[in-house]
């Protein structure tokens, strides 16, 4: 039975659970179950607190984990990512007040406040920057304001904390993270029933990012229409009882879904539809 650590709170929890869900896993609940046991997929899901996931996998304790990249990194632990989830995004960015620095390369001698020291010490070092890192649990926005750094580090997604307590960002980002799936390092990458799990979860990412459009044209405009929706390998054309008249159907990606249909109604088609994708293999 394959045993995969899902993020049991937080931002990662909730779409990790929709995701698993739509691929056709059994989820649970009720927030306090702590295992679910699903059988006709030979499943077993154990929620846990997102930052321990990669030590779990590392350990070898479990085969698989849902989690983010920057709790990977931070937790220094001996597992790998191998499928970014597309959801769960963040900015990983150093924050201080005007005029106290520049970035980085000004951090000598300071002390930087943040809840991701692994990451922290590691972009440090890499940079050879001698600073000193203190750990934060929670908000370290008051940091500063209460001088126990000059600088901290945290994610940042539209500045608004950081610009009510005075700060400033500075510096290019030390990390763009995601959901990503992550297994122990150099654990076997053939597993079979690992690959099942992670094309059902590619299949999600695949119906999520397109829309099946189907729509009738003129058989004298269909080269042009399909120029417009050539599909994966190619549309699907189909003749209609009205001679000179073919339909046709093409996934198309969702972000240009309204574009296409304008184009193709400017063309001549008629009858334009989308439909949702809701799982597919490719």
């Amino acid at each position: 039975m394959l045993r995969i650590a899902v993020p049991n709170k937080g931002s990662l929890s909730g779409p990790a659970m929709e995701m698993l869900h739509e691929a056709g896993y059994r989820q649970r609940k009720e927030s306090k179950e702590l295992v679910t046991v699903d059988p006709d997929n030979d499943v077993e899901f154990f929620y846990l607190r997102p930052k321990d996931i990669a030590i779990y996998v590392a350990s070898g304790r479990l085969d698989i984990g849902i989690t983010g990249r920057d709790l990977l990194l931070d937790s220094g632990a001996n597992a790998e990512e191998i499928l970014p989830l597309n959801f769960g995004r963040s900015t990983f960015r150093y924050a201080t007040k005007p005029g106290t620095a520049e970035g980085p390369k000004d951090f000598g001698g300071m002390t930087i406040a943040t809840s991701y020291e692994g990451i922290v010490a590691k972009h440090l070092a890499d940079q050879g920057i001698d600073a000193s890192v203190v750990h934060l649990d929670g908000a370290v926005e008051t940091a500063i304001q209460l001088g126990v750094a000059e600088v901290i580090a945290d994610v940042v997604e539209t500045g608004t904390s950081l610009r009510n307590a005075g700060l400033t960002v500075i510096g290019e980002p030390i990390l763009k993270s995601e959901a990503i799936v992550v297994r122990r390092t150099a654990a076997p990458s053939d597993d079979p029933k690992v690959q099942q799990f992670l094309r059902r979860l590619q299949g999600v990412l695949v119906a999520r990012s397109y829309v099946m459009m189907d729509y009738d044209c003129r058989a004298e405009h269909l080269e042009r229409a399909v120029a417009l929706t050539p599909g994966l390998e190619s549309p699907t054309i189909s003749p209609l009882h009205n001679e000179g008249w073919v339909a046709v159907r093409a996934m198309v990606p969702a972000r240009d879904a309204q574009r296409i249909m304008d184009d193709l109604y400017e063309l001549g088609a008629r009858a334009i539809l989308t439909t949702a994708i809701h799982a597919c293999r490719l």
